[in-house]
């Protein structure tokens, strides 16, 4: 009878983050000139969170009351003490995006390991379980799917009560089914394969089976799935807070800042337009990283 090491050792290796070398799997990223830009924004938006602390010239809270709307420097009026401006009660508005910077990949990481985590092992479950118990799983994602993604959340904050932690937990439940349906289906076609059914013939249990042996090998779509989930946590979460629904000010969160710079969009386009345009910036660069990622790691779709 086969030995589980034996089994290890004829099955197939994991599906990595970088197959076979760092060298080739940047090569094949680098041919896709938008995930290389994507990934550089990226790089500086996280550079900008972690040192929030230092390059912010003021607190994200402070009040400065002699200067209200203040525009930015390049505009008549503007201080080089607010280079961004600030919003109608006196905060720095570049102190605002920064530290709402990282707040935002605070919220996508978040969001991200709870609907990954909870997916995974929902897929796992039906895929090994089969019957009655994968119905009731892929049935209950399906409800969830019928409704819209923003209605769902908002549903949910409705009902726990607004707040950042709740705007979280309601995007990570929206997001869940396409996490589960995805780990569902590549757990089926590996279950398919030799190597695990000579797992079970060398008396693994089914907990080893899902996650020492199937769930290494499913890791490639997830991690594709993760990067393109994190753009859209971010986000929801911005829609959440513009409707009064996430972040209650004076968290400096981007969707709460729109929120309370919408009624001055004509006199002070400043305090609207870079929390959009933050926004805008963070969600296309980590979409254009997330394709970069898919078809670096997608052999079907290597050019």
């Amino acid at each position: 009878m086969a030995t589980l090491d034996t089994v290890a050792a004829i099955a197939p290796a994991p599906a990595a983050p970088m197959p076979g070398s760092a060298k080739l799997f940047w090569r094949a990223f680098a041919v896709n000139r938008g995930a290389v830009l994507g990934l550089a924004i990226m790089l500086v938006i996280i550079a900008t969170a972690a040192l929030a602390d230092l390059i912010a010239p003021h607190s994200p809270i402070e009040q400065f009351r002699d200067h209200f709307l203040t525009p930015p420097v390049w505009q008549h009026g503007g201080s080089m003490d607010f280079p961004l401006g600030t919003d109608d009660v006196g905060r720095d508005i570049l102190s605002r995006l920064l530290y709402g910077a990282r707040l935002s990949l605070l919220i996508g990481l978040v969001v991200v390991t709870l609907s990954l985590a909870a997916g995974t092992v929902l897929g796992l479950s039906a895929a090994f379980a089969g019957g009655t118990i994968d119905i009731a799983i892929m049935r209950l994602m399906d409800i969830v799917l019928v409704f819209p993604s923003l209605l769902l959340a908002i549903v949910v904050v409705a009902v726990l009560g607004p707040s950042l932690f709740n705007a979280m937990l309601a995007v990570a439940v929206v997001t869940l089914p396409n996490y589960t349906r995805l780990v569902r289906a590549a757990a089926l076609s590996e279950l398919a394969r030799e190597y695990v059914t000579a797992a079970r013939c060398a008396g693994a249990g089914p907990l080893r089976l899902m996650f020492d042996t199937v769930l290494p090998n499913c890791t490639a779509p997830l991690i594709v799935q993760a990067s393109l989930g994190f753009s859209g946590a971010i986000l929801d979460a911005a829609a959440l807070g513009f409707l009064g629904l996430g972040a209650q000010p004076p968290t400096p969160e981007w969707g709460t800042m729109l929120a309370g710079a919408l009624q001055f969009y004509q006199r002070a386009w400043w305090v609207l337009a870079f929390p959009g345009l933050s926004i805008l910036v963070t969600v296309l660069a980590f979409n254009l990283f997330g394709d970069g990622l898919r078809d670096a790691l997608d052999p079907k779709l290597k050019r």
